[in-house]
């Protein structure tokens, strides 16, 4: 039986043990050495099982890409565009994701045709961290072929943490708790994906929704919801509706283990997963990247939401990220309104208003 059907055969029978609790107030300085000894409510031994950290920045950016033109001067994706007074997108995201697991765990996918923005990155990265996809074909299989290679550097199942690196976060300490959270829900119920919902300020026609089951599971200190349903971009009259009831905006950040998303995308997707099988036994080896060239060849652009998290809410449970200012940079737009309500003067703003402005 492959590895990831043995994981989602295990989601009919529910996981009775507790997860590790998460204080809302925890020093999120304290949660990388608290979930290495604190696991399912026992004490246990460092060498148990760490999260690793799935960082996302394998795409063109192309909305952004008027306001990142005129900072960088180039046509860079904004991942690795300095927008943060000198620090990119990605860096800032890496920054953060340290506060989860430590860097050795970390591995980011990006698309081969970026390598010029991504050339100083490489070298700091252990060769096998860096997923070098031979073309952007969506979030689907980037996240599955690297989901691969985390299996691969771990040698068995492990935790994971998917974070997209387009984020901005102004509390970096008080998203990675409510992911601390989320890692505390899936190591208790190993059967599902748990994805970190946002708290809504706003009835946002511009971002994705999760609506979640008023329900929860009784589990840990800090409620799990199952999803109902996603809702992408809402007309201003549902996106009223869905901020009313308690809808949260979706992040898009994720956390399982890799058996469980893996499970999960063959029950839902089977061949997206299938059409990497010419890849596996080439990972870690001198023709992973041969044998890639040949999968992306074959593949369809995709995003993991549609192809595996809609048609699979019932493999997946929902966490609430309370009181974190947080926004998706997905336009200038965007970006610019965070710079008018934080009152931030980035370096490049003078400029890029002139610009407007002319």
């Amino acid at each position: 039986m492959p590895f990831f059907q043995a994981r989602a055969r295990r989601a009919v029978r529910p996981c009775k043990k507790p997860g590790i609790v998460v204080a809302p107030n925890a020093d999120v300085r304290s949660l990388g050495r608290q979930h290495q000894q604190i696991w399912r409510g026992k004490r246990m031994p460092m060498t148990a099982t760490p999260p690793w950290a799935l960082l996302l920045a394998g795409g063109d950016g192309r909305r952004l890409k008027p306001l990142t033109r005129q900072i960088a001067g180039d046509p860079r994706p904004k991942q690795f565009c300095a927008i943060l007074d000198g620090e990119t997108l990605l860096h800032r995201t890496r920054r953060r994701a340290e506060l989860f697991t430590r860097p050795d765990q970390h591995v980011v996918v990006v698309s081969r045709e970026h390598e010029p923005y991504y050339r100083e990155l490489a070298g700091e990265l252990a060769p096998d961290r860096l997923v070098e996809q031979p073309r952007n074909a969506g979030t689907a299989p980037g996240i599955v072929y690297s989901l691969l290679r985390i299996r691969e550097l771990a040698h068995d199942d492990a935790p994971v943490a998917v974070f997209p690196s387009d984020h901005y976060v102004a509390d970096d300490g008080a998203f990675i708790t409510a992911v601390m959270h989320a890692l505390a829900v899936a190591r208790a119920r190993p059967e599902f994906v748990v994805l970190l919902g946002v708290e809504a300020t706003s009835p946002e026609t511009e971002y994705g929704w999760i609506d979640p089951d008023p329900d929860p599971l009784p589990l840990l200190n800090e409620p799990a919801f199952p999803i109902r349903r996603f809702w992408e971009k809402p007309s201003l009259r549902l996106a009223q509706r869905l901020f009313e009831r308690g809808a949260l905006w979706n992040s898009f950040v994720m956390v399982g283990w890799v058996d469980t998303f893996l499970g999960l995308t063959r029950r839902v997707a089977p061949d997206l997963l299938t059409a990497f099988d010419p890849l596996r036994p080439a990972l870690g080896g001198p023709r992973e990247a041969e044998a890639a060239e040949r999968v992306y060849a074959a593949l369809e652009s995709s995003g993991f939401s549609e192809r595996v998290l809609v048609p699979g809410t019932d493999g997946l449970l929902t966490v609430r990220a309370k009181s974190v200012d947080w926004s998706d940079w997905g336009n200038p737009q965007r970006v610019m309104a965070t710079v008018r309500r934080t009152g931030w003067r980035p370096a490049w703003l003078n400029r890029v208003e002139l610009a407007s402005a002319g």
